[in-house]
């Protein structure tokens, strides 16, 4: 009975597990939207109400690419994008889910490419969604193409902390 967020609350981390509110382990399951630039129709409350009552989802992951066609960073309607995102939030949020805000990296390879972008997405994003208990960020998804872990870390040092200035305790996926 209740909904995931109602049974778990707020997640946070203990070492490298995810804990509900209670400080049991939880396990996040869910599906990503995929490109939200391509498939804005399916952001919304009657299908991510699908997924949790029928597919026994606990998480929404919202994908907004950045470099791909209409992608956020590569001419793609950034107020349009935003508010697919907000929405996004906002029916897991009514449903009680989870949801991934997901910086999705892939033909830029590298999240370096459009770092200045992304400090002013999350800086908006983490100001907006702030008391938001169940919304989690994802820095950098699926960089690749010769990308290093030293480039993906020194991006992350980059945002964590602009991020963290507006939400202290939100999980963050890197």
């Amino acid at each position: 009975e209740g909904t995931p967020f109602a049974n778990h609350g707020k997640l946070s981390l203990d070492g490298t597990d995810i804990v509900d509110e209670n400080g049991e382990k939880y396990q996040l399951k869910g599906l990503s939207t995929h490109g939200l630039a391509w498939f804005p129709q399916y952001v919304n409350k009657e299908a991510f109400q699908t997924f949790r009552d029928d597919w026994g989802a606990n998480l929404i992951r919202l994908a907004m690419y950045t470099d791909e066609n209409g992608g956020y960073c590569s001419g793609g309607n950034r107020e349009q994008l935003k508010q697919t995102v907000c929405d996004g939030v906002e029916a897991a949020t009514e449903l009680g889910m989870y949801v991934i805000i997901d910086w999705h990296v892939l033909h830029d390879l590298s999240p370096k490419v459009y770092e200045a972008d992304a400090k002013i997405f999350f800086d908006e994003m983490s100001k907006k969604y702030k008391d938001y208990d169940n919304v989690i960020y994802e820095i950098c998804n699926e960089p690749n193409g010769g990308t290093t872990w030293s480039d993906v870390k020194e991006y992350a040092e980059d945002i964590i902390p602009i991020i963290r200035a507006n939400d202290n305790d939100a999980i963050i996926i890197v």
